[in-house]
């Protein structure tokens, strides 16, 4: 019995010298499937002393083998082996959510990932990182994202912000800085353009909406925006309606929300597109952005 104990220790501590890094174990598999899987080569009385551990271990921790993909490594003892297999997954797959995607984007995106999925709105999910086990189901990971993006928000319930708009115009706001917005510092001056020019009532001209309106956001418009685009009739033109467009446009990432709850501020009222600088150009009144666009036109 000594002598049983001593090579059973053994036996559970030695490296099993696995061939692959992960394996993948199958919902249902037992003690002696892990043992295939990994390729193990063994008697009768260790695969004995495996099961009885097993089933020991089982009992006393009320622990049981996940099925999932997870890494192991090639120099891993059976006890080890145990205590990885037994919890969830430790391989994680990776979707990033890009700033200003669209549905079709991330539709693409998930048709990675998951064999079927539905399509997620604007209003759900935050643009973000996101990781999740690979045996991880389509309606387990939209939980996650959609957990995040209400524990975010409800974070600045009680900020300035929400004060006078709702949680659907925030990203309805972010959504167009997203679209319009360069880089960070370009993204806040174009939150305080936006804000300055709700709270003074003018309408907002922002070109992004009227790509929009032509496309719902499902295809380039390969072109550039007439004179004639500005002036179709629909919710999402800016354009033409006051305020804000009824939706997002794009999905929106928390660093953009960030600028608008921090309520960056700027004198700035106006602003266009300089190509030959590869920068907007912004303004605080209609004088000096008719000065500095006719000059661009000049020069172009």
């Amino acid at each position: 019995m000594f002598l049983l104990s001593i090579y059973s220790y053994y036996i559970l501590n030695k490296n099993l010298n696995t061939e692959d890094d992960i394996i993948t174990i199958k919902k249902g598999d037992t003690v002696s499937s892990v043992i295939e899987t990994v390729n193990l080569e063994t008697n009768n009385l260790d695969e004995l002393i495996y099961k009885f551990y097993y089933l020991f271990f089982n009992i006393l921790n009320n622990k049981f083998i996940h099925y999932g993909d997870f890494f192991i490594g090639k120099k891993v003892s059976f006890f080890q082996l145990m205590d990885i297999i037994t919890k969830p997954s430790n391989v994680l797959n990776k979707i990033t959510i890009v700033e200003g995607w669209t549905q079709y984007d991330l539709q693409n995106e998930l048709s990675k990932h998951f064999e079927s999925f539905s399509e997620v709105d604007y209003t759900e999910i935050l643009a973000d990182t996101y990781y999740f086990q690979k045996n991880e189901t389509f309606e387990q990971f939209i939980s996650k994202l959609k957990k995040f993006k209400k524990n975010y928000i409800t974070q600045f319930e009680n900020s300035i912000f929400f004060q006078t708009y709702n949680t659907n115009e925030l990203l309805i706001i972010g959504s167009l800085i997203e679209k319009e917005g360069l880089d960070y510092q370009d993204k806040k001056n174009i939150s305080s353009v936006i804000m300055n020019r709700l709270n003074k009532n003018m309408k907002l001209q922002i070109d992004a909406t009227v790509l929009y309106a032509l496309t719902s956001g499902s295809f380039n418009l390969n072109r550039k925006i007439t004179f004639n685009d500005l002036k179709i009739d629909n919710p999402f033109n800016t354009y033409k309606i006051d305020g804000l467009p009824p939706k997002p446009i794009c999905f929106v990432g928390s660093k953009t929300l960030n600028i608008i709850i921090e309520d960056y501020k700027t004198e700035y009222l106006f602003y266009f597109f300089n190509e030959k600088l590869q920068k907007h150009i912004f303004t605080k009144n209609f004088k000096d952005h008719k000065e500095k666009l006719n000059e661009y036109r000049k020069n172009k």
